[in-house]
């Protein structure tokens, strides 16, 4: 038995959407409920989050998780931030499970090893953070950074937000960006169409989102404007319409 599981709605040609972190599988509720209306939206809890709080697991074995879960014919994968990593993992490991992509925010690591070591350690010294302030405290101080900055108070995303502070911290110090390996070398292996997402006020994201649009195969960048990283919170109606169009066109 899987220690992830899926959960269904909507129906139409389907995507598994990956949550970013700090969210779980309820997150981002009208961005899904939109997407419903054309297409089913899977959904999932990553290891430290929601319902797998007490799962550990590299973006390598996260990676490997959600292959034992996906439906035996290919399926649209999707993510953001955090999500989009993964998605991205399971892309390069899993190819064949794997008809599109979706890269919401999402970054291809650090190729600097100096930068990527500074970053682990970083990581490491946030979940101690994480541990000490407890989930709450914490949440605020996260939203507060200016890549949420524009971002609207929704209290149904407060909620869906996770609230087990030792998973949290052990998927920072499992799965952070820190500990991601450079995948700029290997993008050139993903041939599935690919959407690249960014808000044109996130422009280190947009560069990252360049950069994943150039060097795969079949990728496109969309800037959504006036929004930052959480682009599908802040623009919940013109993201879903960009992966509803894409979802459902031709290739």
């Amino acid at each position: 038995m899987s220690l992830l599981s899926i959960q269904r709605s909507g129906s139409g040609e389907p995507i598994l959407w990956l949550h970013g972190f700090t969210q779980t599988r309820d997150s981002a509720h009208i961005f899904r409920y939109i997407l419903t209306g054309t297409n089913e939206v899977l959904t999932i809890d990553l290891p430290g989050h929601g319902s797998a709080s007490d799962v550990t697991a590299s973006l390598s074995e996260t990676a490997d998780l959600i292959a034992e879960v996906l439906p035996e014919e290919p399926i649209a994968l999707g993510g953001y931030s955090f999500g989009g990593r993964v998605a991205l993992h399971v892309a390069l490991r899993h190819p064949s499970r794997i008809s599109k992509l979706v890269l919401l925010s999402a970054t291809r690591g650090i190729g600097d090893k100096v930068e990527r070591e500074e970053r682990r350690d970083r990581d490491d010294d946030l979940a101690e953070r994480l541990l000490n302030l407890g989930t709450d405290e914490f949440l605020d101080e996260w939203l507060a950074q200016p890549m949420f900055a524009t971002l609207p108070f929704d209290p149904a995303e407060r909620t869906a937000r996770s609230t087990d502070a030792q998973g949290m911290a052990n998927s920072l110090r499992s799965s952070g960006t820190g500990n991601q390996e450079f995948l700029s070398p290997r993008l050139s292996e993903i041939e599935v169409p690919t959407l690249c997402i960014a808000g044109s006020l996130d422009k280190k994201f947009v560069g990252e989102g360049n950069h994943l649009a150039q060097r795969i195969k079949n990728g496109s960048l969309v800037i959504v404007e006036d929004a930052s990283h959480a682009v599908h919170l802040e623009k919940p109606e013109e993201v879903a319409k960009l992966v509803a169009d894409f979802l459902n066109e031709e290739w």
